[in-house]
C-alpha cells in the first residue's frame, strides 16, 4: 500500500501547482494503490543546480509514499531543444556530449532518489524509442494529432515568435515530448507526467494526445500531467545562480562554503518554499521560525540544505566558516592554540585547517581552498601546498 496521505502534504507544502485533472489525482493517491510516474530532463549540461532539482524533491516524495519513478533523460528531444521561455535557439550537443551528461547527472540524481531496493527508481533515455522511428509513420501517427495555430499560440512559443526566429525543427520539440508520455504510458504504466511550471505547455500536449488517440484504438490510457511553482525570485527569474555563478549540486563544482552561501542568498520571499521542497520539517515550524526570526531561519536553511545535498560534515563545515572565518576582529573568530616549534618550522595550509578543525578533512580543505573560501590576511589562498609561517599567526 502506498501513503495516502501524500496529496493532503503535497498541497500543504504548496508543491501542485497545476495539474490536468486534479480530482483524478486526488483519488489515485488517496486509494492506497502505488502507480508509476515520470520526469523529463534534456541533459544539456552535466551538472545540476539547486534550481533544477525541484521536481527531484517532489519525486522522492512520491517514491518514499511507495509510487514508481522513472527519470526520463532526453538524449532526443536535447538534440532538438526546447524552446520554453528562450529567445534563441539552443546549443545543439552531439550525441557524444548528451551521453556523458546523462551519466554525470545520473550521480547528482541518488541523493533525491533511491536506485536500488524493490521499489528503485529507475533511468529510461528516449533515445532509445525515438531511434529508428520512420519519420513519415511518426509525422502520420503523432503529426496529424497537432494543430499548428494551436501550437504557436501556447506561451511556451512566445519568446522565440517575439524574436522571429521560429523554426520548425523546435516545433518538433512539443511533439516528441507528448509523444514520450503515450509511450512510457504504454510500456511502462506511468499514470502521471510531473514538471515544471513552464512545462504546462508540453505536459499537457501530452495528456490531449493521449485522449485524441484514445478515441481511436479505445485503448483507455490515463494520463495526468501537473507541475510545482517554480522557485523564483521577487524580480521574476528562476533561482538556481547567485552572482558568484550557480549553486551546483556535484561537489567537484562547488566547496561547501560558497554552496551553503549560495543558499543564504536566498531571497526572503523564497525561504518558505526552500524549506518546502529540500526539507521535511513541518511546515508549522516552518512558518513560526520565518516569522519569528528571518535571520535565523535562513541559517537553519542553509544548514539543512547543505547536510541534505552534501552530507552532514560539509554542512558543519561550512556552517562553522560561515560564523568564524570571515569575523573581522570580532569575539566569535575562533581561537586555536598552535605548537611554538609548528608555528617556527610553518605547517602545510590543508594540515592546519584539518587541525584547526575548521575543515574536517584534507580533501574537504582542498575544497575549500578551490572555492575561494581560505583567506590569510586578507588575500585568497589558491595554492595547496602553501606554507603558514609564524608570521602569519597572531601572538598570545
Amino acid at each position: 500500500m502506498a501513503d495516502k496521505n501524500l496529496y493532503k502534504e503535497l498541497k500543504e507544502r504548496s508543491l501542485l501547482y497545476q495539474c490536468t485533472d486534479e480530482e483524478a489525482l486526488k483519488k489515485l493517491i488517496e486509494s492506497g494503490k502505488p502507480f508509476a510516474l515520470y520526469e523529463g530532463t534534456d541533459p544539456t549540461m552535466d551538472s545540476l543546480h539547486i534550481g533544477h532539482c525541484v521536481p527531484f524533491c517532489i519525486l522522492r516524495r512520491f517514491q518514499k509514499a511507495g509510487h514508481k519513478v522513472y527519470l526520463l533523460m532526453g538524449g532526443a528531444t536535447a538534440s532538438v531543444g526546447d524552446p520554453s521561455g528562450k529567445t534563441e535557439m539552443r546549443k545543439l550537443l552531439s550525441k557524444q556530449e548528451l551521453a556523458k551528461n546523462i551519466e554525470q547527472i545520473k550521480k547528482s540524481l541518488s541523493i533525491f532518489l533511491d536506485f536500488e531496493g524493490e521499489n528503485k527508481a529507475e533511468i529510461v533515455n528516449n533515445d532509445d524509442w525515438f531511434k529508428g522511428y520512420d519519420y513519415v509513420d511518426f509525422m502520420r501517427e503523432v503529426g496529424v494529432h497537432f494543430n499548428v495555430n494551436k501550437m504557436i499560440s501556447n506561451e511556451i512559443y512566445a519568446n522565440r515568435l517575439k524574436e522571429g526566429g521560429l523554426t520548425f525543427f523546435e516545433m518538433g520539440y512539443m511533439l516528441m515530448q507528448a509523444y514520450d508520455f503515450v509511450h512510457l504510458n504504454e510500456k511502462y504504466g506511468c499514470t502521471l507526467e510531473w514538471g515544471g511550471a513552464d512545462q504546462w505547455g508540453n505536459i499537457v500536449a501530452g495528456t490531449e494526445l493521449g485522449r485524441k488517440l484514445n478515441l481511436i484504438d479505445n485503448k483507455n490510457r490515463q494520463m495526468i500531467g501537473a507541475t510545482n511553482p517554480l522557485l523564483l525570485t521577487p524580480e521574476g527569474k528562476k533561482m538556481g545562480k547567485t552572482e558568484k555563478g550557480a549553486i551546483w549540486i556535484d561537489k567537484d563544482k562547488i566547496s561547501a562554503y560558497d554552496f551553503y552561501q549560495g543558499i543564504y542568498q536566498t531571497p526572503d520571499a523564497c525561504v518558505e518554499m526552500m524549506f518546502a521542497l529540500f526539507t521535511d520539517l513541518p511546515m508549522s515550524h516552518i512558518k513560526q521560525i520565518i516569522a519569528e526570526d528571518i535571520v535565523k531561519a535562513k541559517k537553519e536553511l542553509c544548514f539543512e540544505i547543505t547536510k541534505f545535498v552534501r552530507g552532514e560534515e560539509d554542512a558543519i563545515t561550512a556552517k562553522n566558516m560561515s560564523e568564524n572565518l570571515f569575523v573581522q576582529g570580532g569575539d566569535n573568530a575562533p581561537e586555536v592554540l598552535i605548537d611554538k616549534n609548528l608555528a617556527e618550522n610553518g605547517i602545510n595550509i590543508c594540515d592546519l585547517l584539518v587541525m584547526t578543525k575548521l575543515c574536517s578533512s584534507k580533501s574537504d580543505a582542498r575544497r575549500m581552498i578551490e572555492g575561494g573560501a581560505i583567506s590569510v590576511k586578507g588575500e585568497k589562498v589558491s595554492d595547496f601546498s602553501k606554507v603558514i609561517n609564524k608570521n602569519d599567526f597572531v601572538n598570545s
